[in-house]
């Protein structure tokens, strides 16, 4: 199977979710004392401001597959599109903070959303031997996402727009969203689903649009791997035989958020002010450990399905619990803050090496196509779940406790490796239909 021009296009449209995702996971950081100072936040609603976008990504991870299943990954995809236009367009015209809440909510449900049908609509149309870099390059735009918005808060900052600068840092997302709209109209459907709902001709026009060589032999392994011929295409995930995707699922999405990683992008420019950054400086450090994400990124995205899911996981678990162990010794010491910035450069790339390279990845490989997206949607949501309990914390634990929660961090990375080491399964170079067989649930 080649490379074609409608897989490449189709990988690309679909990963702009990911750029998106990406961006309004990191912008917050730049607008959090704005935001403070302007509402007259307390420590607790500065907290609540951040966690309830995230909270929107849990309902938006939890119910995607309802409509991810009804209406199509494509076209649920759109949805999602409109749902971060208004929450883009809501934030920059907020007239109060309730209102900032509520359209903050509704961008989280589109992260939520896009979480899950993005990466599953990339897996579905992606072929075996280049599934983890194509798929992987829906990560890849969450890092950009979190480098441009970095980039943007530097550069918005920098035209000394004043105490309500934070509307145009939250507002400019409109423009990505806008687009990522438009382009969601150019490609087809997954094959996958059109299997799943019996269209058979759909799908066997698109898998020749892809590019499959073979369309007629993988038509019938995408057949059978669905019972669409025996009648069983809709299936509960909840049973017995689905204990072990259910606790890869589950267990990544949580160790992922137990890093630490959004405790720290979100809260970045006050981590940095605590160890005596300015905002200005602190932006531009942000912009560095942004950059270094991309770059590690990218750096695993092109061995991922050389080295393996499992091998990066490992590697990246040793980093992360390094790294977390010195940003924890800086703040309990109250000394050698210059390191800081290194520490945390430190965690990013080894975090990027290996979660957030192989998270998504992971998800839209381990579950049978009839219940994907149900498991999808159930790995999403324990990873928002657990990213707005420690984002909303995250704040009061640290002013409480200064550095603990980064040690409580490091020893869950530790635990993490013992755990991907004992039970994970190596997913590289296997087809989703083989998959099943491998995880026996065929």
């Amino acid at each position: 199977m080649t490379l074609t021009g409608t897989l490449v296009k189709s990988t690309i449209v679909a990963a702009l979710g990911g750029l998106l995702f990406g961006f309004d996971t990191a912008v917050i950081s730049g607008t959090t004392a704005g935001l403070q100072s302007f509402f007259s936040l307390s420590e607790g609603a500065k907290g609540f401001t951040v966690a309830i976008a995230v909270i929107g990504t849990v309902f938006g991870a939890l119910f995607a597959s309802i409509p991810g299943d009804r209406y199509g990954r494509r076209d649920s995809l759109r949805g999602m599109a409109v749902l971060y236009l208004i929450s883009a367009v809501g934030c920059a015209l907020a007239w109060d903070w309730y209102s900032l809440l509520f359209f903050r909510f509704i961008g989280g449900l589109g992260i939520g959303g896009s979480s899950v049908l993005g990466p599953m609509y990339i897996a579905e149309i992606s072929p075996a031997k280049w599934r983890g870099r194509l798929v992987g390059f829906f990560q890849f735009n969450v890092v950009a996402g979190i480098l441009v918005a970095y980039l943007s808060n530097f550069l918005i900052r920098q035209r000394h727009l004043g105490a309500q600068d934070w509307r145009w840092m939250l507002g400019v997302t409109g423009l990505p969203a806008l687009f990522f709209l438009l382009m969601l109209f150019v490609i087809p459907r997954s094959p996958r689903w059109l299997v799943k709902k019996s269209r058979l001709g759909e799908a066997r026009q698109t898998l020749e649009m892809i590019g499959e060589e073979n369309v007629e032999a993988e038509l019938e392994d995408i057949v059978k791997s669905v019972d669409v011929e025996h009648g069983h295409g809709q299936e509960s995930l909840y049973q017995a035989k689905y204990g072990l995707p259910i606790f890869l699922a589950v267990s990544i999405g949580m160790f992922n958020q137990l890093s630490g990683i959004n405790a720290i992008l979100y809260y970045l420019n006050e981590i940095f002010a605590k160890a005596g950054f300015s905002g200005v400086s602190g932006d531009k450090q942000a912009v560095l450990i942004g950059f270094t994400n991309l770059c590690f990124t990218t750096l695993a995205m092109t061995i991922i399905d050389k080295v393996g899911r499992k091998t990066l996981l490992l590697i990246g678990s040793v980093g992360c619990a390094v790294a977390l162990t010195g940003v924890a010794a800086i703040f309990l010491s109250n000394s050698h803050e210059g390191l800081l910035v290194w520490a945390l450069v430190l965690f990013i790339a080894s975090f990027a090496f290996s979660q957030g390279a192989v998270i998504w990845v992971y998800l839209s490989e381990v579950f049978p196509t009839r219940v994907r997206a149900q498991g999808q949607s159930l790995g999403s949501f324990t990873h928002w779940a657990m990213n707005a309990i420690i984002s909303f914390s995250f704040p009061i634990l640290a002013k409480k406790f200064g550095g603990l929660p980064f040690v409580v961090f490091g020893f869950m990375m530790v635990t993490q490796f013992v755990v991907v080491l004992m039970v994970y399964p190596e997913t590289k170079g296997v087809t989703l239909e083989d998959m099943q067989k491998k995880l026996g649930i065929a």
